[in-house]
């Protein structure tokens, strides 16, 4: 393949990365920012965590890949990125960390109140980056002012906090609480399950005016001819999940949120080709003059080639493995170290 579509090929492969962990971390996040409000006792708790347990790891392998992508593959985009929105990533990256820790720390020790500081921990976790993910992509959208590649972390914070970029938030926040409880009410059994489908019945409408707002502002302001597409099909699986959300058809409720991921990812992505980084007040950032030399992207290309199926492969069969129902009968009880660490007999789980 020549440079052009090189660059083109590396543009979409990285559309397709974030599109993976937008819908596997998505409902993630649901998970998490739905767990102190579902849960009302550390067993029910524990069952909704059990039910990510096996996956929320390995769906940031997806982000990991993204970044590692596109500083690859855009070295400058993502220089400029960084500098852009430095402060908005940086509490993303933090919360993401706190989250990761409290997964593998709230059951370490048989104390009520230790457990409800992770808890709060995974809460804050999930909820930072459902709301800045979407902040960030869409001040990427709407174009970063010259003048905040090099201007204070606190100056870009406010810079990126203007209406459409919070209504980005907004939608991919409710996006994925509506996303996590759909997800909750497939593998769950008992009262939790019919908890989370009685939730997700009530996210679904504030979910879809939210972001049928979004879509159509996203659309008429920055969107190309063909996006009219991906919003359609967007608009039509709202509308769809909201109605099966109603008549309790989980299953294709969930796969018609994850259908509307995609096209939105779709969306922000065809909105912004060529460019990958609008300047407001500068040259934009495109997909020709930030991207690496033909030589690194060949060779980029062919290790995507033999290792990209690999991760898709494990992954798909650890979500098959893990596919089952989770239920309070499945939960053992708590045998962790006690308050002050006085051992208990046995390992615990989450």
């Amino acid at each position: 393949m020549d440079l052009h579509t090189l660059q083109i090929t590396w543009f979409g492969l990285i559309a397709v990365l974030w599109t993976g962990y937008l819908v596997l971390e998505g409902f993630d996040f649901g998970v998490g920012m739905l767990l102190p409000f579902l849960g009302r006792n550390d067993t029910e708790r524990r069952v909704l965590i059990n039910t990510i347990g096996p996956v929320w790891d390995g769906n940031e392998v997806w982000l990991i890949t993204a970044g590692g992508a596109t500083f690859a593959a855009f070295p400058l985009w993502y220089a400029t990125l960084f500098s852009a929105l430095y402060l908005p990533l940086l509490l993303v990256l933090v919360a993401l960390i706190l989250r990761g820790v409290a997964f593998e720390y709230r059951g370490k020790i048989d104390d009520d109140r230790w457990r409800a500081r992770w808890d709060a921990a995974i809460l804050f976790g999930s909820t930072v980056p459902a709301l800045l993910w979407g902040v960030a992509f869409g001040a990427i959208l709407q174009g970063v002012d010259e003048k905040d590649i090099t201007n204070t972390p606190w100056h870009v914070l406010l810079g990126a906090l203007r209406p459409y970029p919070l209504l980005t938030g907004a939608t991919t926040l409710l996006l994925f609480c509506l996303h996590g409880a759909l997800f909750l009410s497939l593998r769950t059994t008992g009262e939790l399950h019919g908890r989370a489908r009685a939730t997700a019945r009530r996210l679904a409408p504030p979910a879809v005016a939210v972001a049928a707002v979004w879509a159509l502002w996203t659309q008429l302001e920055h969107g190309a001819g063909w996006t009219w597409g991906p919003v359609a099909l967007a608009a039509a699986g709202l509308l769809g999940a909201l109605l099966l959300t109603r008549c309790e058809n989980d299953g294709k409720a969930f796969a018609l949120t994850c259908l509307v991921i995609v096209c939105a990812v779709v969306t922000i992505f065809g909105s912004l080709y060529p460019a990958v980084l609008p300047i407001n007040g500068g040259t934009d950032l495109t997909v020709e003059n930030a991207s690496s030399t033909e030589l690194t992207l060949q060779i980029m290309t062919g290790v995507a080639v033999i290792f990209t199926p690999v991760v898709v492969a494990y992954q798909s069969w650890t979500y098959w493995v893990f596919r089952y129902r989770v239920g309070i009968t499945d939960i053992p009880p708590s045998t962790g170290l006690a308050p002050f660490g006085r051992p208990r007999s046995s390992r615990t789980s989450a």
